[in-house]
């Protein structure tokens, strides 16, 4: 069970962490998490390079380990990256000092230049966001559903529509779970905003 969207006392709550990036003007910013996985996110990348839209890979560190040329792909075509652990851990369930390493293991894997972090499954402790000072934790306003298989690819995308506004992050997956459900709706989703004047861009690497 989830929520299509963070609701106003999460953000609140959180305020620490970025759920979305206040703007007047029509502007997305696409995330994608848990690649980068052959052909997944090769068909995202060439979807995006449709629409001159620009987006966030929030990356695990084994992937980029075994799918050097996919990730070295996403960053030619100009998309920001950012950390998501290097074994996709859950932070409620890992002990601090673990979960810290992980990430580490993950950023020797990254550019330098990047910092920018998601944690899997949106669960970090405290103690453990505390420690990544020399992080921006970026979480979502809209989530897909992409990933779950009691939601339907149209169900996707009409949840995402209509829980998109202004300086939305939106949470996409480029992994093999839920290639379904992205892959119809992501095409249909770009169409949609472009079409409204809508442009889309990745969030700036560095911390400031």
């Amino acid at each position: 069970m989830f929520l299509h969207y963070s609701p106003f006392w999460l953000k609140a709550y959180f305020s620490g962490y970025t759920w979305h990036i206040p703007t007047s003007e029509k502007i997305i910013y696409l995330t994608f998490d848990d690649g980068p996985i052959p052909d997944i996110t090769e068909f995202v990348l060439d979807t995006l390079e449709g629409y001159r839209a620009k987006a966030t890979f929030f990356c695990i560190g084994d992937n980029v380990r075994k799918h050097p040329q996919v990730f070295q792909k996403l960053l030619d075509q100009g998309h920001s990256v950012g950390n998501h652990t290097y074994n996709h851990l859950n932070g409620w369930k890992n002990e601090k000092q673990a979960y810290l390493d992980n990430v580490a293991l993950c950023d020797d894997l990254l550019p330098a230049t990047t910092s920018l972090f998601r944690p899997p499954y949106g669960r970090i402790k405290g103690s453990q966001a505390d420690s990544l000072t020399h992080k921006r934790i970026i979480m979502w306003d809209v989530l897909s559903g992409d990933f779950s298989p009691n939601v339907s690819p149209q169900q996707c995308l009409e949840k995402s529509i209509r829980h998109t506004k202004k300086g939305s992050i939106v949470l996409f997956h480029d992994s093999i779970k839920a290639s379904r459900n992205m892959q119809h709706a992501l095409p249909a989703y770009l169409d949609h905003f472009s079409e409204k004047g809508y442009r889309f861009e990745a969030i700036p690497m560095n911390a400031s």
